[in-house]
């Protein structure tokens, strides 16, 4: 059971600290051996900005680790943003590559493109981009999705399939993109 705010703060802030460190920890192990992030410094700056939001209820762990996961792509992505300036374009400044699972394999991603492909989701199915962000960056399981977006797991899981299908149609090889530079 999870302390709560008003009973113990300190012992909500340190598990909230820590379930936030175990988020960096696993968006940093997707990464490429070489980056300069730690998770530390990932979960230093994502825990203070999650301390700067208002509109979050700190009893409800599933709403603070969906802001954490939130917190910690934007962090994530305006990294390789920076890297990538800082590179001045070309297949080597493309940002910082992941592996996401899509359909039965997984490949490398670059994090910019995840999140470009994230947002085009989030146009037409934003539900389904939200669940990805949750389970991918949040590390939420299907039950806590369900309970955070109030909807069924059946409809968790089923938006889950349809979305690792968009994002593979999108970002893997074979895109009309990749077909026109042949």
């Amino acid at each position: 059971m999870m302390a709560s705010r008003d009973n113990d703060p300190i012992s909500w802030h340190q598990s909230i600290y820590d379930q936030l460190h175990g988020l960096a920890e696993k968006a940093l192990n997707r990464e490429t051996p070489g980056h300069s992030l730690q998770p530390t410094l990932l979960v230093n700056d994502a825990y203070m900005r999650l301390q700067d939001q208002n509109n979050l209820d700190p009893a409800d762990r599933s709403q603070m680790l969906a802001a954490g996961a939130t917190i910690i792509r934007r962090l994530l992505v305006d990294y390789a943003r920076e890297r990538k300036r800082l590179k001045r374009g070309g297949k080597a400044g493309r940002g910082i590559p992941l592996h996401i699972s899509v359909a039965d394999d997984a490949r490398e991603l670059d994090i910019l493109e995840l999140n470009d492909a994230l947002e085009a989701l989030s146009k037409e199915f934003p539900r389904a981009a939200g669940i990805v962000e949750l389970k991918f960056f949040g590390g939420l399981t299907g039950e806590e999705i369900a309970e955070q977006l109030d909807i069924s797991l059946r409809t968790v899981n089923n938006d889950w399939k349809f979305a690792k299908a968009w994002l593979y149609r999108a970002l893997g090889p074979g895109t009309e993109s990749d077909d026109a530079n042949e």
